[in-house]
C-alpha cells in the first residue's frame, strides 16, 4: 500500500517509496534528452518505425523516455504512480477513449500524439470514434436533408450508406496519422457490436447495442497494435446498424470494465451555469443528488451527467470518466490536479466521533497500523486508539476506509483545529477518495493546522489544500483559514522555535505522550494558543530570518486551466508588514523603474540606494522618505547584513560586478534576508533560483532566499517559446530588437540616438548570453540574434519555430492560451503584437502565430518592455512572493 505519512512518524528502517517495475524506469543514457530523443523517434522513417514495437529494446528507452517527458506536466510521483495504476490491469481494461467526429476534423495531430504518448508507455486505450458533423456536410452535399427525431438521427439506407463510407474514411485517417507517429493501429470497422433495432419504424436503421464481442480488440492489443473502432452495429442477420458513438463507447466500457472512460470535446470539460467556471471533478455518491437540482443542469448538461451516472453504476468504483480537450489528456491522466472534468462514483464519507461509533475497533486500527512498519507499530497504534477513548475528536473515512482523517477540535481560547493523522491508501489517492475526505474536514473545519515530513511524496497535495506553509528542518507546517497577520506571525514564530511540537506534538507517539503526561499537554497547548498581538514587526522579522521559506500555492484542481503554474492571488499573501529594502545600483534605467514600483507599493519601505556617481544627492521619484544616495562598499552591505537592517537585497548592477556584496551578505546573513540580483552572474548557478514566475513555480520563489531575475530578452523569449516545446521539431530562432535604454546608460554606438537614427543595429550574433540562457531554461538550444534600433524602451521579438507535425495556426494559439489563461502579466493576441504597444506596460504579448503553407514551421511574435516585465517588474514579483506578499502588489495590471 501506498499512502500518505501526515503527523504519524515512520520507523527509521522505513522503505522507500515503491517504484515502477524495471521497464518503465529511466534507462536514458547521460546527458541524452527526453525531448529530443521522443521528437526522433516520432520522425523516424516507416522502416525505422517498425523496429519500435511494443517488445523491442528501443521501445523500452523510448518507454522511459516518455515517461521523464511526462513528468514536465506534473510530479514525477504523480506520472509514475498513475502509470503504476494503469499498468495493474489488462491491456484492454486500461481506458475507452471516445471521439467525436469533431475532434478528428480540427484537432487530428493533438489527438493522434496524445494516443501515441499514451502507446509509447506501453498502453492500450481502445478508441471509438463517431463522425456526425462530417456526416452532416456530407448529407447536404448530396442534396440529402438530415432528419432527427428526440434527438437521434433517423437513419434510411441512403444516409446509411454515406455513414458507412464517411466512418471507414475517418477511421483510416486517424489510423494513418497514428501510424505516422510510430504507432502500431488496427481498424475494426466491423464484428464488435451486435444490435437490435432500437425502434425501426421511427429511427429505421438505428441500432441498439446488445452485445460486445470483445476478440477483434483483444486480437489487436495482443498484436500491439491500438484498436480503433467506428459505432456501426450488426444485427444477427447481418444488418448494418448506425449507433451513437457515446452509446457505443458506454457499451465498450460496459463490456470491458477498464479503469478511464474518456470523452473527447473540444469544450474540455462541464460548465458551472452559475460561475461559468470549467467544473473539475463530480463525486457522485456525495454531489449527485443536489447537482441535479441546479438550475442550469438541464437539457444535454443533465443528459450528460445522468449517463455517466448509469455507466459508472455498472462499472468497478475504481472506474471514473473523464471529459476532456484532446490537448490535455497526458495532464487529466497523469496529474492530480487534472484539466478537464472527472466523474467518478466516490465513497460517500462518515462522521464519527467516539470510537464506539466504529463498527469494528480493528478495522480502524489496520488503517493505522498500514503507515507504520517495525516490530512495535501494532503496539504503538493501541497506545493511540487508547488515547482516542479521552479526548474530543471527529475522524472522517470512507466505507473501506480507504482515507482516514482524525482532527482535533479547537480548544478553549483558540479557534485553529488541528490534523492529527490522514491515512490515505494507494486506491484513495488514485480515485480521490483522500480528496473527498479533506473537503469533508474543511466544511465543519474552517480554520486547520498541520505538519508533514518535507520528503512525503504526497507533498505537492499537501501545498494544494493549504493557504500557506511554512518549512523548517525537514518539516513542514500547513494552515488554512488563518487570515489575521497576528496569527500567522505567531505560527512563524512558534513554529521557526518549535518545530512541529508548537502542536504539541500532532503524531501517534506524541499523542501517546500527551495521553500518559496531561501537564505536559497543557504546557504545550498554552504554548500553541497563546496569540500575543504585541510583538510586533520586529518578531515578525526576527522571525522571517529562521531557516524556512513561504509557501503559497494554489494548484488545486479546482485551477481550471491547463497552466501548471498559476498566480498567487490576493487571499495568498501571509505577510501584512513593511519590509527594508536596499537597491545597490540604482543609477541605472533599471534602478530608477524599480524605485518607481516602489514609491507605490503599501509595504515595500525603500531604507537605502547606493550609486558611486550619484553619491550624496537627494533621490528622486520617491516620496515616502527623503534618502541620499550612498556609496556603499561590500564591507558597509556586510556591516548592515549583520545588523539585520535590510529584508531584501536588490542588485541592480552590470554583469560581473555584484559578486563582492553578493559574498558580504552571505558571509554574516544566507537564511534570513532575500537577494535578488538583476545581472546575469547567477542565472546559471543551481543555488540561486532563477525567477521568472510564469514558467518556475511560484512555491519555489516564494522559498527562495537568493532570485536571479531572468534578463529581458530571455524573459519574453522562454514565453514566446514553452508552451511549444512538445512540438518542436527543431532548434528556434529568436531575431529580437530592443530599444536603447537596453544598452544602458554608459555611452555607446548602440545608445547613441544620432547613430540609430534612421538606422538599426545588429549585434552579438552568436553566443550571446541570453541564447545560453533561454536555452538552458527551455531544454533546448536557440538561436539568437539581437538588434538595437531608435526607440527607448521596448523589445519586438519574432521567433520563427519548426515543427516535427504539422499543426494549424488555431491550435497552436489554444496551446498559448491554455498555457497562460489566468496570468495576469502574459496576453496572448490573434495579430503580431507591435512594440509601441507594450512601452511602459508591465506585462509580455504574445501572438502572430502564422504557420507556414506546409504546417511545420510557425513563426511567434513577442513584445515586452526591457526596463519592467523585463527587469523591474519581475524584480518586484519574486520580492513579494519571497517576502510573502500578494505577487502583484505594487504593480499596475491593464
Amino acid at each position: 500500500m501506498m499512502s500518505a505519512r501526515v503527523l504519524v512518524r515512520r520507523a527509521p528502517t522505513a522503505a522507500p517509496l515503491r517504484s515502477l517495475s524495471t521497464r518503465t524506469r529511466s534507462c536514458l543514457p547521460a546527458g541524452v534528452s527526453a525531448r529530443a530523443t521522443v521528437t526522433s523517434i516520432f520522425s523516424l522513417s516507416a522502416s525505422q518505425k517498425r523496429y519500435y514495437s511494443p517488445r523491442s529494446e528501443p521501445y523500452l528507452s523510448t518507454r522511459s523516455t516518455v515517461v521523464q517527458l511526462l513528468s514536465n506536466i506534473g510530479s514525477k510521483r504523480e506520472v509514475q504512480q498513475y502509470l503504476s495504476h494503469f499498468t495493474s490491469v489488462s491491456s484492454q481494461q486500461f481506458a475507452v477513449i471516445k471521439v467525436g467526429g469533431a475532434i478528428i476534423t480540427e484537432h487530428l495531430q493533438t489527438l493522434s500524439s496524445a494516443l501515441a504518448f499514451l502507446n509509447h508507455v506501453g498502453l492500450y486505450p481502445i478508441v471509438v470514434h463517431g463522425a456526425g458533423p462530417q456526416l452532416n456536410r456530407m448529407l447536404e452535399a448530396a442534396g440529402v436533408e438530415p432528419q432527427f427525431e428526440d434527438g437521434i438521427r433517423v437513419t434510411d439506407g441512403k444516409t446509411l450508406a454515406l455513414a458507412r463510407k464517411l466512418f471507414f474514411e475517418e477511421n483510416l485517417k486517424l489510423v494513418e496519422e497514428l501510424e505516422s507517429l510510430g504507432v502500431r493501429a488496427r481498424p475494426i470497422t466491423s464484428g464488435v457490436f451486435s444490435a437490435d433495432y432500437l425502434d425501426k419504424e421511427k429511427y429505421d436503421l438505428v441500432g441498439k447495442i446488445k452485445g460486445v464481442n470483445k476478440t477483434p480488440i483483444e486480437a489487436a492489443i495482443k498484436a500491439g497494435c491500438l484498436p480503433v473502432l467506428t459505432s456501426m452495429a450488426e444485427t444477427f442477420d447481418g444488418q448494418v446498424l448506425n449507433v451513437n458513438a457515446d452509446v457505443a463507447a458506454g457499451e465498450l466500457a460496459r463490456a470491458l470494465q477498464p479503469l478511464k472512460i474518456v470523452y473527447l470535446a473540444e469544450k474540455g470539460g462541464l460548465f458551472n451555469g452559475d460561475t461559468g467556471e470549467k467544473i473539475s471533478a463530480i463525486n457522485l455518491d456525495e454531489e449527485y443528488e443536489h447537482l441535479m437540482k441546479q438550475w442550469w443542469v438541464r437539457h444535454g448538461t443533465r443528459l450528460k451527467i445522468k449517463e455517466m451516472k448509469d455507466l459508472l453504476m455498472d462499472l468497478p468504483r475504481t472506474s471514473s470518466v473523464a471529459i476532456i480537450h484532446p490537448a490535455d489528456l497526458q495532464k487529466e491522466l497523469f496529474t492530480d490536479s487534472g484539466a478537464g472534468t472527472l466523474i467518478r462514483r466516490g465513497n460517500k464519507v462518515h462522521i464519527k466521533t467516539s470510537l464506539s461509533e466504529f463498527e469494528d475497533i480493528d478495522v480502524l486500527k489496520n488503517a493505522l497500523v498500514r503507515d507504520r512498519e517495525g516490530l512495535d507499530a501494532k503496539a504503538t497504534v493501541e497506545r493511540y486508539v487508547e488515547s482516542l477513548e479521552t479526548q474530543k475528536f471527529k475522524a472522517y473515512l470512507d466505507g473501506p476506509m480507504e482515507a482516514l482523517a482524525v482532527v482535533l477540535p479547537p480548544e478553549e481560547g483558540s479557534s485553529l483545529a488541528q490534523l492529527a493523522t490522514l491515512t490515505v491508501t494507494k486506491a484513495g489517492w488514485l480515485t480521490n477518495v483522500a480528496d473527498n475526505v479533506f473537503a469533508s474536514v474543511k466544511k465543519d473545519f474552517p480554520r486547520l493546522v498541520w505538519t508533514v515530513k518535507e520528503d512525503d511524496e504526497n507533498l505537492t497535495w499537501f501545498f494544494d489544500k493549504a493557504d500557506g506553509s511554512l518549512s523548517r528542518n525537514g518539516e513542514v507546517l500547513f494552515w488554512y483559514g488563518v487570515e489575521s497577520g497576528d496569527e500567522v506571525k505567531e505560527l512563524v514564530v512558534e513554529f521557526s522555535k518549535h518545530g512541529r511540537e508548537m502542536l504539541g506534538g500532532n503524531n501517534l507517539e506524541s499523542k501517546i505522550h500527551r495521553a500518559a503526561q496531561a501537564a505536559a499537554v497543557q504546557a504545550a497547548a498554552n504554548q500553541k494558543r497563546t496569540f500575543s498581538t504585541s510583538t510586533g514587526f520586529n518578531a515578525l522579522r526576527s522571525a522571517r530570518r529562521q531557516p524556512f521559506g513561504v509557501n503559497l500555492l494554489q494548484t488545486s484542481r479546482r485551477y481550471t486551466t491547463t497552466n501548471p503554474n498559476p498566480p498567487l492571488g490576493e487571499k495568498n499573501k501571509s505577510n501584512t508588514q513593511p519590509s527594508k529594502v536596499a537597491l545597490i545600483g540604482a543609477r541605472g534605467y533599471t534602478g530608477q523603474a524599480l524605485i518607481s514600483l516602489l514609491n507605490s507599493h503599501p509595504q515595500m519601505d525603500l531604507c537605502y540606494v547606493s550609486s558611486r556617481e550619484l553619491e550624496g544627492q537627494k533621490l528622486e521619484g520617491y516620496n515616502k522618505r527623503e534618502i541620499i544616495y550612498d556609496n556603499l562598499s561590500p564591507d558597509d552591505v556586510g556591516r548592515m547584513a549583520e545588523n539585520g537592517d535590510v529584508d531584501c537585497w536588490v542588485m541592480a548592477l552590470p554583469n560581473g560586478v555584484c559578486k563582492p556584496f553578493v559574498d558580504a551578505v552571505d558571509a554574516v546573513d544566507k537564511e534570513k534576508a532575500v537577494v535578488v540580483d538583476l545581472s546575469a552572474d547567477h542565472r546559471f548557478d543551481s543555488s540561486w533560483t532563477y525567477g521568472l514566475p510564469e514558467l518556475i513555480a511560484r512555491s519555489k520563489i516564494a522559498q527562495a532566499k537568493r532570485i536571479s531575475n531572468p534578463g529581458c530578452y530571455a524573459t519574453a523569449s522562454q514565453l514566446g517559446i514553452s508552451p511549444i516545446v512538445p512540438h518542436l521539431g527543431g532548434q528556434p530562432t529568436v531575431f529580437g530588437v530592443s530599444g536603447y535604454s537596453g544598452a544602458g546608460t554608459k555611452p555607446s554606438p548602440k545608445n547613441d540616438v544620432k547613430n540609430l537614427t534612421n538606422n538599426i543595429i545588429p549585434y552579438s550574433l552568436t553566443d550571446h548570453i541570453h541564447e545560453k540562457e533561454i536555452g538552458s531554461q527551455i531544454g533546448t538550444p536557440v538561436a539568437f540574434i539581437p538588434h538595437v534600433s531608435v526607440w527607448f524602451q521596448g523589445i519586438q521579438l519574432t521567433i520563427n519555430i519548426p515543427l516535427k507535425e504539422q499543426m494549424a495556426s488555431r491550435d497552436i494559439r489554444n496551446l498559448y492560451q491554455d498555457r497562460y489563461a489566468g496570468e495576469k502579466l502574459v496576453k496572448v493576441i490573434g495579430e503580431a503584437p507591435v512594440v509601441k504597444d507594450i512601452s511602459g506596460r508591465h506585462g509580455v504579448e504574445l501572438g502572430g502565430f502564422a504557420v507556414h503553407s506546409d504546417g511545420k514551421r510557425v513563426v511567434v511574435c513577442a513584445t515586452i518592455d526591457n526596463l519592467l516585465k523585463g527587469a523591474a517588474t519581475q524584480c518586484l514579483q519574486n520580492m513579494n512572493l519571497a517576502l510573502g506578499y500578494s505577487e502583484y502588489e505594487g504593480i499596475p495590471l491593464d
